[in-house]
């Protein structure tokens, strides 16, 4: 029996690229360096700041020391976290799945690489805050996706267990968390992932919120093996 819903947040219920893509510029262009293109932007995002700013700095052939990244990583937050949802969007049919999810008496958690704090900015400013009971972000613990750690704790925090729970996201670190933790993966499929559909292990994988709605409530989730 499903007893709790698990989602990551960029590129599974919200498309942030815009904002991040805006943030990792500007530390660019304060350094002198050379822009990003959104659509190289996106394939850097998934496991955390530090990765991000590393590739970022590594694209534009500038230093990627410790002390160098972690300098980037600082400004990165410090502008991100100014307007944080400025341009970001929830993906359509996602507030619906949320309502349904809640209404049958599921309980929802958030695990993201994305900085707690931020993260529960964003979900402020989107009106999101109420409907997710967890929230573990990528520096919540000495952790992070794909260290199943945040996963299990999120949803030890929810009251479930690995096998009742359903975890949604958009990427292979989503895919790999989920199967490190032992937890049952729904792919969002329109979202950060770099591979084929079928190179990612998952139990579903939809292109739409109307699809995994349909997975998680029309049919039955706790029937599928």
């Amino acid at each position: 029996m499903v007893r709790a819903v698990v989602f990551d947040l960029d590129g599974t219920l919200i498309d942030s690229a815009l904002d991040i893509h805006a943030a990792a510029n500007r530390v660019l262009r304060e350094q002198g360096l050379t822009e990003l293109d959104l659509p190289t932007l996106k394939s850097f995002v998934g496991e955390g700041v530090r990765v991000l700013m590393q590739r970022c700095l590594d694209h534009a052939h500038a230093s990627t020391s410790p002390e160098d990244i972690q300098q980037a990583v600082a400004r990165f937050l410090e502008i991100y976290a100014e307007d944080p949802a400025k341009h970001t969007v929830i993906y359509p049919g996602v507030q619906d799945l949320l309502a349904k999810l809640q209404s049958r008496g599921d309980r929802l958690g958030i695990c993201t690489n994305k900085p707690e704090a931020i993260t529960r900015t964003v979900l402020k400013d989107l009106g999101l805050t109420s409907t997710f009971r967890v929230v573990v972000g990528g520096d919540t613990l000495p952790t992070r996706k794909p260290d199943p750690s945040g996963l299990l704790a999120t949803i030890a925090q929810l009251g479930s267990k690995p096998d009742e729970t359903i975890y949604v996201g958009d990427s292979e670190v989503d895919a790999a968390t989920a199967q490190a933790a032992g937890v049952k993966f729904v792919l969002f499929t329109k979202g950060y992932r770099k591979s084929p559909v079928a190179s990612i292990p998952h139990w579903r994988a939809h292109d739409t919120f109307a699809e995994i709605e349909s997975a998680l409530i029309t049919n039955d989730a706790t029937a599928n093996g």
